[in-house]
């Protein structure tokens, strides 16, 4: 499959679209009216580093000085978080972009408008209590592994990964954990042998020597070695009516996160600990720091999402999953980056 030939295909029908798109929807600058202006907002474990940007945006008030009233619903994971906006429950999903190629694949019609993540900042790793003999990746053959929820990005990442050592997703037993305190205790307890999770949760189980990281995409590094190429990872999607109908209100949500992105390019430890709740430093504040310090590169600058990232994304999920046909998959509408290119524009970021 020629990936690049795929997309440069339909980025060309995509981006006529959106020029015809564009013309016929209200100048966003001209009209700024909020066609909606309080928004649900679902999300899969808010207190992980995946989710950082959202949380910076909602405490320091970005939504608000757009407009904007955002509820955020948590959820144990984000294939529930996506559920919810596919129930109709909430509006707008924070969550891993390649949920709008699963979606499609579905005939359900859903576009990512801001990243949040340029890498997915999930590892994976086998626990040292239950599996101390671990060798290869045969070992976790009916083995019990954690994941934030069946069907969440760490799910998809444990599949990448068992598929690359010759397993198949049903070799396993996949355990939805969450990504907080849950999570550390499934893991400690022995209630699972290998979880592939998001941080700070895998950097405290790291450091304390009680798992062996075998897969690691919280770094740039990693997950070109992971994924071999760009992977973007959270964002906020929705489904592609709602974005049409709602053109600015997107736009502000745009705005807030791409704010909340320009302040984390500076930002220091310190003032990331004064602004995020107590309760996500899981009662280690030095461990948490020392999380942030690891994925901090992983966070998006500016909310673009790259156009070789989906392609790769496309081709990791089709990797493993055979109801994914890159060749009947769209690609370009499963993202747009007219709102976050407005929003870089309007913060400098």
């Amino acid at each position: 499959m020629n990936y690049q030939a795929l997309i440069s295909r339909r980025t060309f029908t995509g981006g006529t679209a959106l020029v015809a798109t564009a013309l016929a929807l209200p100048a966003l600058r001209a009209q700024s009216r909020l066609e909606k202006s309080k928004i649900t907002l679902s999300v899969g474990g808010r207190a992980a580093f995946y989710y950082l940007p959202l949380t910076i945006t909602e405490q320091l008030g970005y939504f608000k000085i757009e407009g904007l009233e955002v509820e955020i619903s948590d959820f144990a994971g984000g294939a529930r978080a996506l559920q919810a906006v596919v129930d109709g429950s909430a509006d707008v999903c924070s969550g891993a972009y390649e949920h709008t190629i699963n979606l499609q694949s579905k005939n359900q019609m859903f576009q990512a408008f801001v990243l949040q993540g340029r890498a997915p900042q999930i590892a994976f790793g086998v626990s040292t209590k239950n599996m101390p003999d671990y060798k290869s990746i045969a070992d976790l053959r009916g083995k019990r592994i954690g994941v934030s929820a069946p069907g969440s990005s760490t799910n998809m990442m444990a599949n990448l990964v068992l598929s690359r050592g010759g397993l198949k997703a049903t070799d396993v037993s996949f355990v939805g954990v969450g990504s907080a305190g849950g999570a550390l205790s499934a893991l400690r307890s022995g209630q699972i042998d290998a979880m592939s999770n998001t941080d700070p949760i895998m950097t405290m189980l790291e450091q304390k020597g009680e798992v062996k990281i075998i897969s690691d995409t919280r770094t740039l590094k990693g997950t070109m070695e992971v994924f071999g190429g760009p992977m973007p990872a959270a964002c906020l999607y929705a489904p592609t009516d709602f974005i049409k109908k709602n053109p600015n209100t997107c736009q502000a949500l745009a705005n807030a996160i791409v704010h909340g992105l320009k302040w984390l390019q500076t930002a220091g430890p310190g003032d990331i600990i004064k602004t995020v709740p107590e309760s996500y430093l899981l009662g280690d504040r030095g461990l948490y720091l020392a999380s942030f310090n690891k994925v901090r590169e992983s966070i998006s600058l500016d909310g673009i999402i790259p156009d070789d990232g989906v392609l790769t994304a496309l081709k990791a999920l089709s990797s493993f999953d055979p109801s994914i046909k890159p060749e009947k998959i769209d690609i370009a509408k499963t993202y747009t980056n007219e709102f976050a290119r407005r929003a870089k524009e309007r913060y400098k970021a």
